[in-house]
């Protein structure tokens, strides 16, 4: 299994980065958040980035995507992660367009070159509790003449409050359904939540909301597996935007190194530092190479692939939680201040930690697999 990047994803890679320094940098994040931005998001950026060809890079040339795989849409989510750019493409291009690739005919044909484009913003809604737990749905959809009504009440729904479409995991009579909900339909309630990290998620709640039939995406009681598929996915694309996190937090950290003195010499000179540096550089390569073995394994459709991306977004998220706190430490005093960027780091990772399950629900999702 490959672990390094083929020369037309190296491309892609370098076309993310410098997209991304230029367009939306740190300041970009900043400037939503200081001037209390109603959206939190830039619609303009998000369009840039379907001109780009990065917020179809799942969907298929067909619906005016690219047509690409797991591993460029990871490598699109670790330049995310590196300028921690509020961006829809996590909940829209990975976990929505992944669902809505299971769809109808129509449906597709409705959302997915919106999508591509970067016209349209569309949300998943599927926790209800403090922790990600798919399993616990409690959301109900009961048939309501030729359709459905939907009750219940979703949390951490990404950019909820200006999505175009809400796509809302329910219990049906028989197992798991998927639902496209109009967020204007009366009984839907959508309240914004802005994250410590100055990112952006909502709570959703429904109250006798009546859907159609075709609302339904894909089998009514059929919705587990095109869930979890597209959850492992953006499980996948979450390590690797903590990847990105983490190794700018080193980055950041080792210019720091290099220009900061203390009693007349590099702090980069202390043998302490260098050895921390050194631990910090091998655990980041390490998490860098299980994303991308996960990713990998979600494009050849691996059997194990959901405990391989498990694997992934637990070693990445320890890594990247250790990268800020070390860069916070290495910088002492400053680090805590908000003039300098590791706090935000530190803030960003914390969120994608818990984002689509934290360390411990992967290490328990991999010790329920062995049996135990």
């Amino acid at each position: 299994m490959p672990l390094i990047l083929t020369e037309e994803q190296a491309m892609l890679k370098a076309a993310a980065d410098g997209f991304l320094n230029e367009h939306a940098p740190i300041a970009h994040l900043r400037k939503l958040r200081d001037s209390r931005d109603a959206d939190g998001v830039s619609r303009d950026l998000w369009r840039a980035f379907g001109e780009m060809g990065f917020a179809g890079v799942l969907i298929s040339e067909d619906h005016g995507g690219s047509g690409l795989g797991a591993v460029e849409a990871g490598v699109l989510a670790e330049a995310l992660g590196r300028t921690l750019t509020p961006s829809p493409f996590l909940g829209t291009g990975v976990l929505s367009a992944t669902v809505l690739k299971g769809g109808s005919a129509e449906q597709q044909a409705a959302w997915l070159p919106r999508i591509a484009a970067g016209e349209a913003i569309v949300s998943l809604a599927v926790d209800e509790g403090p922790k990600h737990a798919p399993a616990r749905i409690a959301t109900t959809a009961q048939r309501s003449g030729n359709g459905f009504r939907l009750n219940g009440a979703k949390g951490f729904v990404l950019d909820g409050h200006v999505a175009d479409a809400v796509i809302v995991a329910a219990r049906t009579d028989a197992g798991l359904t998927l639902f496209l909900v109009d967020p204007t339909t009366a009984g839907v309630e959508i309240e914004r939540t802005v994250m410590v990290d100055a990112h952006n998620a909502a709570r959703v709640t429904l109250t006798d909301v009546e859907v159609d039939a075709d609302a339904v995406i894909g089998a009514v009681d059929g919705g587990e597996a095109l869930l979890e598929g597209a959850l492992n996915l953006g499980r996948a694309c979450a390590a690797a935007s903590l990847n990105g996190a983490g190794d700018q937090a080193f980055q950041t950290t080792m210019a720091y190194l290099r220009t900061r003195k203390q009693f007349g010499k590099l702090i980069g000179e202390f043998q302490a530092l260098q050895h921390r540096a050194a631990h910090l550089f091998s655990e980041i390569e390490i998490a860098r190479a299980a994303t991308a073995g996960a990713l990998n394994a979600l494009d050849v459709g691996r059997e194990d692939a959901g405990l391989v991306v498990s694997v992934a977004k637990a070693k990445a998220g320890r890594v990247a939680e250790l990268a800020v706190q070390e860069a916070v430490q290495m910088h002492g005093g400053v680090g805590m201040t908000d003039e300098f960027d590791v706090g935000l780091f530190m803030k960003r990772v914390r969120v994608l930690n818990e984002l689509l399950g934290d360390a411990g629900f992967h290490q328990e999702r991999m010790a329920r697999s062995q049996g135990f």
